[in-house]
């Protein structure tokens, strides 16, 4: 229940969904004196960059596309052509590379880990790896959750039951988590939300879309086919009774758009006040069952949550039933007879992201090791594969790029001298946070059982419910991370005032110490801009220099912002990406404005960090056209349609060639590359967004 806005979105991540080993910048009263720039230590003369002669695969370029039709295909339209996507995944490129280069690494610990009998994240490991052991079993470990389930007889005891499916990540109609309360960040609180939906949106349910019909269809055929797998009869009549009971919720639930909205989303309450807005559903059993008896709590989507639970007091009891057992074994199909494991994947990798296969085994038994003890893994990974010159590279970077965003304050015509000060106020109290935790948690608790696979997954479950709920009503614990060292990833913290970028990401083409600097400005730097930038896009600006949602701007600099940000609302909807399907720019507005500010202060820090000289011409291209193809080249990614839909639908980051596309906006751009009148991405010196 963390507020944060990444980077990127990769299939393997919760999304997505949180002290450092980076100083804290300390709060001032005043704006302090702008500090000059640290300078970028020199590479070795005799080390090379990863790609290319200067950090950038010159041999992944369509030098026949014009930069102004698409700087996307430019810079990266060779590599597309001739990078197949491999058969187990739904897209592939940059990100992709850097996780596979995690999952080997991370192989490799555990393996060794797996020679020791002692070691949890070994013998999680090698259960997981176990596949015979699992099909012996057959359903009988999970058969005890799943006869709970059956023997539910009544709606009054509902609550109590999805507390405990809560216990064990099940999902039911409504989920609960702790998180910061967001106008009391030093304070912990509950947050309850909408759920019961089993596809990624409403739209999959309500859409009259011809693919989302089909989808709709074959999620149906899914449901009936693990209620069958499960012995259950009258498996296709069930189905088709779930998805009408996920239909109608679908109808009630809030939109994407409305979700990312921070102000709406913060509405606190009383319980006695939740349980009077949905008479009959017996929130005190549940929030005493997941651990969490609470007086006050904050409610994300009130009117969902309330219409959602009336609904589910009027369905059938088999209805419910019926939704927690396909959840619960889907939830956890990767531990239960092959079957189930096939069929999870059938639609949810196969149907949902148009992946053609399964990802091996081994690799699921790393993803899945580092999601239940994921610290014990981070911590041997980070010793091993972070040193500590490319900790020191990349706090350099980030210092240069929070002090040109603070130059940059001071140049906005739109935002007043009396947001600026406390523009200022909030940058210096920032702190970054780079490669890995300086604490790690203790999972002494955790029991691991060799040969017990699914007891593994359903215990580590419980542990991280356990250890969620178990903040409430303590310090706020700003050690911890929203994300492992082995993600190729980074995000923005609003309540904590942070911004993070694990070890993974810092690598090239995003980082490369042996890269021209140009290169590692418009890679990682743009990163680096873009997850500071967050906490001024039109949510991260709604928390001042304490991570307090409150109004700090004037109504004139909100109205101002506003006016700007619009503008690239409507420039993003106009990209269709498929026939008949649009970027949202309402919902990708945060990640849209997070870029083109990220490139903008990355490219200050790039031409500070010169000194007043010229950047030298290497194999042809300026400094500043390695720059902006360093931006290009950190973005390269193909997808399957399938997966390219449902992030259209969900995905609050827009697809890598509009991202690729900011650029457009930018007029040093325009001198680098000399776009012309007429090109697809041409705008007039008046069409462009400036809002940093």
């Amino acid at each position: 229940m963390i507020k944060t806005n990444r980077i990127a979105l990769l299939v393997s991540a919760s999304v997505l969904a949180a002290g450092g080993l980076a100083t804290a910048l300390v709060a001032k009263d005043k704006k302090p004196a702008a500090a000059a720039p640290a300078p970028v230590a020199a590479a070795a003369p005799a080390a090379k960059p990863q790609y290319g002669t200067f950090g950038f695969d010159e041999s992944g370029m369509d030098k026949s596309v014009a930069p102004g039709d698409s700087f996307y295909d430019y810079g990266n339209g060779a590599s597309a052509k001739s990078t197949p996507i491999p058969a187990d995944k739904s897209n592939y490129g940059s990100f992709n590379i850097l996780a596979d280069l995690s999952d080997d690494r991370t192989k490799g610990i555990l393996e060794e880990a797996a020679k020791d009998p002692a070691s949890k994240i070994g013998t999680t490991y090698s259960a997981f790896l176990d596949r015979p052991a699992i099909d012996a079993k057959g359903l009988a470990p999970i058969q005890p959750w799943l006869g709970k389930i059956k023997a539910l007889k009544s709606f009054a005891a509902y609550p109590a039951l999805l507390a405990e499916a809560e216990r064990g990540g099940v999902g039911g109609v409504i989920r609960a988590g702790v998180g910061q309360d967001d106008k009391q960040p030093e304070v912990y609180a509950l947050f309850v939300t909408q759920s019961g939906l089993g596809m990624p949106d409403r739209d999959y349910y309500l859409s009259t879309d011809a693919k989302l019909a089909q989808t709709k269809v074959a999620y149906e055929a899914h449901l009936a086919k693990v209620l069958t797998l499960a012995g259950e009869p009258n498996a296709a009549a069930r189905a088709k009774a779930l998805v009408a009971f996920e239909t109608e919720i679908a109808k009630v639930s809030w939109t994407q758009i409305d979700n990312r909205d921070a102000t709406k989303t913060y509405n606190k309450k009383t319980a006695a006040e939740l349980a009077k807005s949905a008479p009959g559903f017996d929130f005190a059993a549940y929030f005493k069952g997941i651990g969490a008896p609470v007086d006050t709590l904050i409610v994300s989507q009130p009117t969902a949550v309330a219409a959602i639970v009336k609904l589910a007091a009027a369905a059938p009891i088999g209805v419910l039933k019926d939704q927690l057992l396909v959840r619960s074994l889907d939830r956890y199909a990767g531990v239960l007879p092959k079957a189930f494991d096939d069929e999870q994947f059938a639609f949810y990798g196969n149907t949902l992201s148009g992946t053609p296969e399964q990802q091996a085994r081994w690799k699921r038994a790393v993803q899945f090791t580092t999601g239940a003890i994921d610290d014990e893994v981070s911590k041997i990974y980070a010793a091993k594969y972070f040193p500590p010159e490319t900790k020191a590279a990349a706090d350099t970077l980030v210092k240069n790029i929070i002090a040109a965003m603070d130059a940059r304050i001071d140049k906005l015509d739109w935002m007043s001298a009396e947001t600026k000060v406390k523009a200022h106020a909030k940058l210096a109290a920032f702190t970054p946070k780079i490669g890995y935790p300086d604490r790690w948690k203790d999972y002494s608790t955790l029991t691991i059982t060799a040969g017990d696979a699914f007891g593994n997954a359903w215990r580590a479950a419980q542990w991280a419910h356990a250890d969620n709920v178990g903040h409430l009503g303590k310090p706020l614990q700003r050690w911890e991370w929203g994300m492992t060292p082995m993600e190729v990833n980074a995000y923005a913290n609003f309540g904590m005032v942070e911004i993070v970028f694990p070890a993974a990401i810092l690598q090239p083409p995003f980082f490369d110490p042996n890269a021209d600097p140009a290169v590692n400005y418009g890679g990682i730097g743009a990163v680096i801009g873009h997850e500071l930038s967050h906490h001024f896009d039109d949510q991260g600006a709604k928390y001042d220099m304490h991570g307090q949602l409150t109004d700090w701007w004037t109504p004139a600099d909100v109205k101002a912002f506003g006016e700007r940000t619009g503008a690239l609302v409507k420039e993003y909807d106009a990209y269709e990406p498929l026939p008949g399907m649009h970027v949202k720019g309402a919902l990708t507005l945060g990640e849209n404005t997070a870029d083109l500010a990220g490139l903008t202060v990355a490219y200050d820090a790039y031409k500070t960090s010169l000194g007043g000289k010229e950047a030298p011409v290497i194999d042809g291209f300026t400094g500043d056209q390695r720059f902006y193809l360093g931006w290009a080249q950190v973005w390269r990614r193909s997808y399957r349609e399938a997966n390219l839909r449902q992030r259209l639908l969900t995905d609050p980051h827009s697809p890598s060639e509009q991202r690729a596309a900011v650029v457009r906006n930018l007029d040093p751009w325009y001198a680098a590359f000399k776009p012309k009148a007429g090109e697809k991405l041409y705008l007039t010196p008046e069409q462009r967004v400036r809002i940093w």
